[in-house]
Parts: C-alpha cells; structure tokens; sequence
C-alpha cells in the first residue's frame, strides 16, 4: 500500500513511517525545505517538496496513493509566523480531506486529540472542526484522540511531552509547579493523565488502514497506567536523574503571567496548554488494543531512559 504521510518527518510521523515501511507499505510524505533530515529510512520512502499551504503540493502528495495520513498539530500559535491553529489543524486537514475525494482516495485516518470540543480553546476546537469535517465527507476515515504520548523524539524539534517537561519546568532552578484551581492549594497536582507510548500510537494507525472494522469509527487512545502530574512530575524527575522540590502554583495566577508572555516561545506555558492541563486528560482503549491484539507499553521511570543525559540519540536510518 502506498500512502500519503501529512505530517511524516514530524514525533509522531516518524515513527509511523517507519512502522508503515516495516509493514511493507511506502510512505509519502510532504518534506518541507530544510526538513529533508528529518525523513525516516529515505531510500524507502518517497518524498514531495513542499509547503502545506500549497494545494499543488498536497495533489502531488495524495495523487495515485491508497491511503492518507494526516498528523500535523501545533501545540502553540505563533501567527506572525504563519503557525495557527486555524490554518493547520483545520484548514489544511480540510484541503487535505477535499482533495482525496477529488482524487479518489478513500481511506483517511487523522490524528484529533483526546479532549476536543467546539466550545474548548483553539487547539480543541480546530481540531473538532477538521472531525466533523471529516465525519461528513463520504471517506473511509478513522479519527484516533490520543492523550499524552511518550517515547524518544530522537532529536531535537520534534516536540515530546515528557522532554518539554523537563527542559521547560524541571531544569528550571525553582520549584515546579504543581497547578490548582483556585488560591487554596487544594489537590495541587491531582489532575490525572493516562500517557500511551509513541510507538503504539503507530502500531494503531498502520494496522487500522486495513481494518475494516476501524472505519467511521473514532477511538481515544490511551495507556494502562492513570498518573496524577504530582506523580508525573516526579516520574520525569527521577528518569533523567534529578531531585526536584515541588510547589503548589495557583493556576489563575500562571494564566495571568501567560497572557502577558505565552506569545513569546521562551515562556514555558500557555494559557491555552494550562486550560487543557487541568482537564483531567484520560481515556480508555481496552476495546482497540484487543482489536489490534496490542499490548500496550506501560508508562513509568524505564520508558523515559530517553530523558537520562547519557541517553544516546537512535538514529531510524541506520
């Protein structure tokens, strides 16, 4: 099968790229200039030079495949900079989705994100734009909402949770914090996360392009293991070796510093990332790893070595 990757030289595309070429599948993947390194075992995929705001591109991308992928989120605006929720996470899918009608391609599987709503933060609310975009088309699609992801990013600009974590609040000299709702530190650090490992993520979406079962379904993807960030935060601490004290931090009062400093990327947090932190972000996916006959990969002190200053950078292309 040949398939159209949106997103494929990015954390999570990566590693589905490379769980597509192990299943004997060619990706294709849409390779902005300057990004050419980032493409997983070059000599086994194809690639289209490109911008996603060029629909010439994204034709070239999706024209004779079997399938498209579509995977590309930014976690935080920068709109001087053309990165918006708007225009990546919803527009781009839509073209994306229109074009593979227009060009025949029937299979489509989009990566949403657990918690999407229309009246939630732009992040979640493009998001359920580009879903029920999606609902309505008359596509084979599968929409996956996964939570939390871990697993090496494999180097630098691709975005992991766990590592943002640590470079952005535990590497920090001060306390971090452990956010509540309110003035009184009343369950600091109580919200619950339920993390699924990158590399099952990738197992999910290469098997589902040919289960029939998975179409017009939408499934949350989320691991075993309910962590609270309190428990999470020493969890990180522990895996790339530190001690760090804690403090409760009243989230009103970070929300108030963000909205004077989240436009800038220096600024650890955003409003909209302290919103969606406080909902508890967990979900259950017994039902799919059963489907897919998936043990998923338990989350814990082990599957972050990644985080250890000795860790070694695994390089996918050799």
């Amino acid at each position: 099968m040949k398939v159209a990757v949106f997103g494929g030289t990015g954390y999570v595309g990566s590693y589905i790229a490379e769980e597509l070429i192990a299943k004997g599948h060619t990706p294709r993947l849409m390779v902005r200039m300057g990004s050419e390194d980032k493409v997983v075992r070059l000599d086994k995929c194809e690639t289209v030079a490109g911008q996603i705001n060029d629909n010439d591109v994204i034709r070239s991308v999706i024209a004779g495949t079997d399938a498209v992928i579509y995977l590309i989120a930014v976690i935080r605006e920068f709109s001087r900079k053309g990165i918006t929720w708007e225009g990546l996470q919803f527009k781009a899918a839509k073209t994306c989705i229109d074009l593979s009608r227009e060009l025949g391609v029937k299979r489509f599987l989009l990566m949403s994100a657990n918690g999407v709503k229309p009246d939630g933060t732009g992040y979640q609310s493009t998001k359920f734009l580009a879903d029920e975009y999606l609902k309505s088309s008359d596509l084979d699609y599968t929409i996956f909402r996964p939570t939390s992801l871990f697993g090496d990013p494999r180097g630098k600009n691709r975005p992991e949770f766990f590592t943002q974590i640590l470079n952005d609040m535990l590497r920090l000299p001060i306390p971090a914090p452990l956010f509540h709702h309110g003035f009184i530190p009343k369950n600091a650090g109580a919200f619950e996360f339920n993390p699924i490992s990158v590399k099952d993520v990738a197992d999910i979406f290469v098997q589902a392009l040919e289960k029939e079962e998975t179409i017009g379904k939408i499934y949350e993807l989320g691991g075993l293991d309910n962590i609270s960030w309190k428990s999470m935060i020493k969890t990180v601490a522990k895996a790339a070796g530190k001690k760090k004290w804690t403090i409760p931090a009243p989230v009103i009062a970070i929300k108030a510093l963000a909205m004077l400093f989240d436009r800038f990327s220096w600024f650890p947090v955003t409003r909209a990332q302290l919103t969606m932190l406080m909902e508890d972000n967990t979900c259950n996916s017994d039902e799919l790893f059963k489907l897919l006959k998936i043990e998923p990969k338990r989350f814990g002190v082990e599957a972050l070595s990644y985080l250890k200053p000795s860790h070694v950078i695994k390089n996918p292309n050799k």
